[in-house]
């Protein structure tokens, strides 16, 4: 058995072992789960996605709390809420992530929604032009400078919503789309965006992730940045080149929860 089958292998086990319902419950997509409609969805799933970093149990709590401030109705609040409304929301913070960030959040959806019918054409659609963007490094970076274009957009809520640009990993968007597009016959992922195909997601990558990764041999990179993503979705690919995001799990599983290398 070469090292490229041992290593997948080892994944493709623990894949299985935590790509299942069991999953959801202690982990941020557990959000999103509770709600139907496709809005509701996406606007709970960008929240818990922006908030994950740190304690599990802490984002969980704190996008439980914003959405409680919301009446768990987050479409219909950014969508219909008057001003005494927006009052609910002063004082909530996650954080870097505070009050100021959450009230500009809500001002774009409600700019986007009332135009769209989905988040997903916020990335995947130019706002100017109206061409599709057709893979996930121009639809972060389009989606950052889309987000941040509304006149009293504050500069602080920038750094909630990484770009490529940067050379940022982009961990939380990554996780975000992998919700939205992977079609998961087990229940976890969304898979209700169709802009793009599963096989062109990338690993969200963080330094859990990364130093898994590094431990495996999978990758080289010694910079947790944008092209370590690339590079180690590109391993995936090699191992399931359908579904290399799957791998998500085995990585951050290992690291985060087995505590592995």
């Amino acid at each position: 058995m070469t090292n490229q089958e041992s290593i997948k292998k080892i994944l493709d086990q623990k894949v299985k072992q935590y790509n299942k319902i069991d999953f959801i419950e202690k982990d941020p997509i557990c959000i999103p789960h509770k709600f139907k409609k496709q809005q509701d969805i996406e606007i709970a799933a960008f929240f818990a996605a922006i908030f994950a970093w740190g304690n599990r149990t802490t984002i969980i709590n704190k996008s439980n709390e914003l959405l409680e401030r919301m009446d768990y109705a987050p479409y219909d609040f950014c969508l219909h809420h008057k001003s005494k409304d927006l009052k609910k929301i002063i004082g909530f913070v996650h954080r870097t992530f505070n009050d100021t960030d959450a009230l500009y959040c809500i001002e774009f959806f409600k700019h986007h929604y009332s135009k769209q019918k989905s988040l997903e054409s916020a990335f995947f659609t130019n706002q100017i032009t109206g061409h599709p963007i057709n893979n996930v490094e121009a639809a972060l970076t389009h989606f950052q400078s889309y987000f941040m274009s509304l006149e009293d957009a504050p500069r602080r809520t920038q750094k909630h919503v990484s770009s490529p640009a940067s050379g940022s990993t982009c961990k939380r968007l990554n996780m975000f789309l992998r919700w939205m597009i992977r079609k998961d016959m087990q229940g976890v992922d969304f898979g209700i965006w169709n802009a793009i195909k599963p096989s062109e997601l990338i690993i969200p990558i963080d330094v859990h992730v990364a130093r898994v990764s590094r431990y495996l041999g999978i990758l080289t990179r010694p910079q947790t940045d944008w092209q370590a993503a690339l590079e180690l979705t590109n391993y995936c690919r090699t191992l399931d080149p359908k579904d290399p995001v799957k791998y998500d799990f085995a990585l951050f599983s290992l690291g985060v929860i087995e505590k592995f290398s």
